[in-house]
């Protein structure tokens, strides 16, 4: 299924600059931008950035955005759990939800490095057991790297039509999913 990003939106750590998720060329026809960061509040171009954390979004109505976005944000946030659940109630039924980060991958490239060099050298056994990550980088504080099944199980619980895959070199996890309109709908992938 093909999701559409647009109608009311919100990203997730938002920076007021051309890199924001906000300034992607296929948001520009979206009805209102906003977004949320610890820093705030900002104005760019056009969307605002407010001040305040993911984890108590209680200024905005359940129900309020039809996509929200969040990229390389979670693994900042100590109590990303409580960011997930804000991310859910304040998405309208049918909307769409928009996670990104640093993960944690077997690589196809991994696994046939790792093949190569074990036939040389077998006690390296230890890099077939390892993958790579995105470097540690404090900014406000960096505490997680997230797995494909917590993309899965965690970030997208309860949605629908969820897509996550892995992508890069080192490995960075995209998922989406789209909030049911009936509560207690099945997840499909």
């Amino acid at each position: 299924m093909e999701q559409n990003a647009g109608g009311r939106v919100l990203e997730i750590g938002a920076v007021p600059s051309d890199k924001s998720l906000l300034a992607m060329e296929s948001l520009q026809n979206a009805r209102s931008k906003s977004g949320i960061n610890l820093d705030g509040p900002y104005e760019y171009r056009d969307f605002q950035i407010l001040k305040g954390n993911a984890n108590d979004m209680t200024y905005f109505e359940d129900e309020t955005f039809d996509t929200v976005l969040s990229n390389a944000t979670l693994e900042h946030d100590k109590f990303f759990w409580k960011s997930i659940a804000e991310i859910q109630r304040i998405t309208k039924p049918g909307g769409l939800i928009v996670i990104a980060g640093p993960g944690y991958v077997k690589l196809a490239s991994e696994r046939f490095f790792a093949s190569k060099l074990l036939r040389k050298v077998p006690f390296l056994k230890c890099i077939t057991n390892s993958t790579l990550t995105f470097h540690v980088h404090r900014s406000p504080g960096d505490y997680y790297r997230f797995g494909l099944q917590a993309f899965e199980e965690v970030f997208f619980a309860g949605m629908v039509d969820v897509t996550v895959y892995p992508l890069m070199i080192p490995p960075r996890i995209i998922g989406y999913g789209v909030k049911p309109d009936k509560p207690g709908a099945a997840s499909t992938r």
